[in-house]
């Protein structure tokens, strides 16, 4: 049963930091990317199409997340 329990990974995502040195603006698309640990292409292309059916609503959150976070 030991065995069992170690070869589960338990262990909680560090928590969301920005990645300025892979990011193009503010870090916030290269933050969420390793965060969801996904590529940070998608995330872009979802800023973008989400800026673009939300009337441009996302920027005023992109731009909150980047001023708060770190």
């Amino acid at each position: 049963m030991d065995s069992l329990d170690r070869s589960r990974s338990t262990s909680a995502p560090a928590g969301f930091r920005l990645n300025k040195a892979n990011g193009k603006f503010m870090g916030v698309s290269a933050g969420i990317a390793d965060y969801f640990n996904v590529d940070v292409t998608l995330v872009r292309l979802g800023w973008v199409v989400g800026t673009i059916l939300g009337f441009g609503s996302l920027v005023l959150i992109y731009l909150a997340i980047g001023l708060i976070a770190d």
